[in-house]
C-alpha cells in the first residue's frame, strides 16, 4: 500500500461511521422516490412554483382577508405609480399602472412572500429616470414621452433577463453584496435627490427651471442653487396645494398610530380624489396649476394591457450604458427587495429562497418590459403598510393587480384634472420615508465606533449628491466588490503553541491562554479553504510568521526568529483547495526543503487528500512527516532532536 492509500484509508475509517447513516438516508430517499414519484414531484413543485405552497389549503376565509388587503393596497400604490411615471421618469402615467399591474400579478404566482408589495419604487425609478436623461443627452435631441417610455421598457426587459439569469445560476448570495452602510448612504442620497427634484414641482417652478437651463441631467447642487435664487417666484396656488397635501400625508400616520380605528383609512386615495374634484370645480388649470392632462385619449374604455412586444426604442442609444445601468439596477433592486422579504419571512416564520426571488423578479420585469412597463422590485415601506393589512397569501397582491387593471381600463380619464403638485407631494413623502432608518443606523455605528462604515456612508452620499446617481451607485457596488475581494484574499490562519504545563494540549496563540511557541518550530493551522484568491497572501503571511512569529508585529521591526527548523501545517479545517493553491503549496514546501526546513502535514481533511495526492504534495513531504495530530508531529520532532541534535546554522 502506497502512502496516499494509507492516509486515505486511515481517514476514511474515521469518517465511515458518519457516512453510513447518510448512505442509509440516500437509500431511503431512493426507495421513496421509486415508490411514490408523485410525492417527489409535488414537493419539488412547491419549491419551484411557490403558489403550490398555499393553493391547496386556500379557503373562503383567506380570500375575504386577501380581498380586503389587496383592494386597500391598490389605494396606496396606484397614486405612487402615477407619480413615479410622471415626476421621476417623465413618461405617461399609464406606464406606471402597466408596471404595477403586471408585476403584482406575476409575483403572486412566482413569489414567496405574501407581504411583499412589488411594483415601481422610488429609488429604482430615479435610476431609470437618470438613465433616460443620459440617453437623451447621448442622442443629442429631446426625447418625446413615447421614446422615453420605450427606453424605460427596454431597461425593464434587460433587468428581467439579468435578474432571471442571476436566479438560474444561483446568484442569491448577491443579497450580501452591498453592506448596510453602503445601502444606507445610497438610499439617503436617493431620498435627498428626489426631495430636491420634487421641491421645484411643489413650488410651481418647473417652467422657470427649464428657462434657467436646468435639465434632467443637472446635479442636485445646481437644483439647490436654482431653488435658493428663485424661491420668491413660487406660484402661490401651487405652493398652497402642495403644502396642504404634504400636511395631510404627514399628519395621517400620526393619527393612525393614536386612533386604531383609522388604521385602514386610505389617506392617499382621499387626497387624490379631493384634489381632482377641487381642481375641476375651481378651474385650477386656468389659474396656473399644472395638471396631469389627458392620459389615455378620450376613450371611456380601452384595453387594460397592451399586446406583448419588444420596445421600439429611438436610434443611436448608448446600449453599453443601458446594460451597465440594468446590472446596477438589478443588484440594487434585489438587495433592497430581499431585505424586506427576509424580514417578513423571519417575523412570520416561513422560508424564502434568494434564488427563487431572483427568478420571480426577473419574470416580473421581463413581462413588464414586453408590456410597456418599467423596472419593478419590492418596496419595503409599501410592504410594511401591506403587512399591517394582514394578507393571508399572495392572492392579496393578485387582487391589487386586478384592481389596477380595472382602473387602467375604465378610470384613466378621471385623472385628467389631477394636479401634478399632488403627485410630487406623494413622491416627496415617499422620499422622506426612506430617511427613517438613517438616524438609527448612524447612532448604532457611532455607538460601536464603526468609523469605516460611517466614512463609506458619507462617501457614497457625497458622490451621489455632487455627481450623479449612476456614479454613486457604481461606486457603492465597486466598493462592495473591492471590500469582498480584500476580505477573501486574506486567509484565516492561526499560529499554534503548547499550553504551559502540558505536553499534548496545543491551542492558538490568540486564545489569550498561557500558550508558548516552541523554539525553531512554526505550527500553522489553516482555518479557511485555500484557493486562487488567497493562496498568494497565504505565502506572504507565512513569510511574516517566519520572521516575527506573530502577525501583529509590524514588518518594519527587526526579525525575531533566528532560525526555523520545522514547519507544521494543520489542514483539519481546510476542506477545499483548488489547482492554483495546490501549485502554490507545492512551491512553498519545495522552498522550505531547499532551505533544510522540515515540513509536516497533520490532520489532513479527507476532501483535499485526492488533490494533494495527484499533485505529488504528499510524496514531496513524505509519509514519515504526515500525522493525525499536532501532538504526533511534535513527538516526531522531539525524537529526531534527541537522535540528531539540531545545529542552528543559517540556511
Amino acid at each position: 500500500m502506497n502512502e496516499a492509500d494509507r492516509i486515505y484509508s486511515h481517514h476514511a475509517a474515521s469518517y465511515r461511521s458518519i457516512a453510513a447513516p447518510a448512505s442509509k438516508a440516500d437509500d431511503a430517499c431512493k426507495t421513496t422516490l421509486t415508490a411514490s414519484p408523485w410525492h417527489f414531484w409535488k414537493t419539488r413543485c412547491r419549491y419551484y412554483v411557490p403558489m403550490f405552497q398555499w393553493l391547496p389549503a386556500y379557503s373562503t376565509t383567506f380570500f375575504c382577508q386577501d380581498l380586503f388587503s389587496g383592494v386597500s393596497l391598490s389605494f396606496l400604490f396606484i397614486p405612487q405609480a402615477l407619480s413615479y411615471s410622471t415626476a421621476l421618469l417623465g413618461i405617461a402615467p399609464i406606464h406606471g399602472l402597466y408596471s404595477v399591474s403586471i408585476s403584482t400579478i406575476i409575483y403572486a404566482f412566482t413569489g414567496m412572500s405574501p407581504q411583499l408589495s412589488v411594483g415601481p419604487e422610488a429609488s429604482t425609478s430615479l435610476i431609470v429616470g437618470a438613465s433616460i436623461a443620459h440617453q437623451q443627452a447621448h442622442t443629442g435631441h429631446t426625447l418625446d414621452a413615447e421614446g422615453a417610455a420605450a427606453i424605460a421598457s427596454l431597461m425593464a426587459f434587460l433587468v428581467g433577463i439579468i435578474t432571471l439569469m442571476f436566479g438560474f445560476f444561483r446568484f442569491g448570495f448577491l443579497d450580501s453584496l452591498l453592506s448596510r452602510a453602503l445601502m444606507c448612504g445610497l438610499i439617503t442620497a436617493v431620498a435627498i435627490v428626489i426631495m430636491i427634484q420634487q421641491a421645484i414641482m411643489l413650488l410651481g417652478l418647473a417652467q422657470h427651471a427649464a428657462d434657467a437651463g436646468l435639465t434632467s441631467e443637472s446635479t442636485s447642487a445646481q437644483r439647490v442653487s436654482f431653488l435658493v435664487a428663485h424661491a420668491h417666484e413660487a406660484h402661490p396656488l401651487t405652493t398652497y396645494v402642495s403644502l396642504a397635501t404634504l400636511f395631510w400625508l404627514a399628519i395621517m400616520p400620526t393619527l393612525k398610530h393614536r386612533v386604531p380605528a383609522l388604521q385602514k383609512f386610505p389617506e392617499m386615495l382621499i387626497v387624490v380624489i379631493a384634489s381632482i374634484v377641487l381642481s375641476r370645480a375651481c378651474d385650477w388649470q386656468h389659474r396656473g396649476v399644472a395638471i396631469l392632462g389627458t392620459v389615455s385619449g378620450n376613450a371611456t374604455f380601452h384595453a387594460p394591457l397592451p399586446l406583448p412586444a419588444l420596445p421600439k426604442t429611438p436610434a443611436n442609444l448608448d446600449y453599453s450604458s443601458l446594460i451597465v445601468n440594468a446590472i446596477i439596477l438589478s443588484i440594487v433592486g434585489f438587495v433592497e427587495s430581499i431585505a424586506g422579504t427576509k424580514l417578513f419571512a423571519q417575523k412570520h416564520n416561513y422560508f424564502v429562497s434568494s434564488n427563487r426571488e431572483l427568478v420571480a423578479f426577473g419574470l416580473c420585469n421581463i413581462f413588464g418590459g414586453l408590456m410597456q412597463g418599467y423596472p419593478s422590485f419590492g418596496s419595503l415601506l409599501r410592504s410594511k403598510a401591506h403587512e399591517m393589512l394582514n394578507p393571508r397569501t399572495q392572492v392579496s397582491g393578485l387582487i391589487s393587480g386586478v384592481v389596477s387593471l380595472v382602473v387602467t381600463s375604465t378610470l384613466m380619464s378621471s385623472f385628467t384634472y389631477l394636479p401634478t403638485a399632488v403627485l410630487s407631494s406623494v413622491i416627496f413623502m415617499a422620499a422622506t420615508a426612506l430617511l427613517r432608518e438613517l438616524p438609527h443606523d448612524l447612532r448604532f455605528m457611532w455607538r460601536i465606533r464603526a468609523w469605516k462604515d460611517i466614512a463609506l456612508l458619507i462617501l457614497v452620499f457625497c458622490i451621489t449628491m455632487f455627481f450623479s446617481l449612476e456614479t454613486g451607485t457604481s461606486v457603492a457596488v465597486l466598493l462592495s466588490l473591492v471590500s469582498t475581494i480584500k476580505q477573501n484574499s486574506y486567509p484565516r490562519i492561526s499560529v499554534m503553541g503548547r499550553v504551559k504545563g502540558s505536553l499534548c494540549d496545543f491551542q492558538a496563540m490568540s486564545t489569550g491562554r498561557k500558550v508558548e511557541q516552541l523554539d525553531g518550530v512554526l505550527i500553522v493551522r489553516m482555518d479557511d479553504p485555500l484557493y486562487f484568491a488567497n493562496c498568494g497572501k497565504f505565502k506572504d503571511l507565512l513569510h511574516r510568521l517566519e520572521q516575527y512569529g506573530d502577525l501583529s508585529v509590524h514588518p518594519a521591526e527587526e526579525p525575531r526568529y533566528a532560525s526555523l527548523q520545522h514547519v507544521v501545517f494543520d489542514f483539519g479545517s481546510m476542506d477545499y483547495i483548488d489547482a492554483s493553491a495546490v501549485h502554490q503549496l507545492y512551491e512553498i514546501i519545495s522552498v522550505y526543503q531547499t532551505r533544510r526546513v522540515k515540513v509536516y502535514l497533520v490532520n489532513i481533511h479527507p476532501n483535499i487528500i485526492d488533490a494533494l495526492t495527484q499533485s505529488s504534495v504528499l510524496e514531496l513531504v513524505g509519509s514519515h512527516h504526515i500525522f493525525d495530530s499536532i501532538t504526533q508531529a511534535i513527538q516526531c520532532i522531539d525524537y529526531d532532536a534527541m537522535i540528531h541534535p539540531i545545529k542552528f546554522n543559517n540556511p
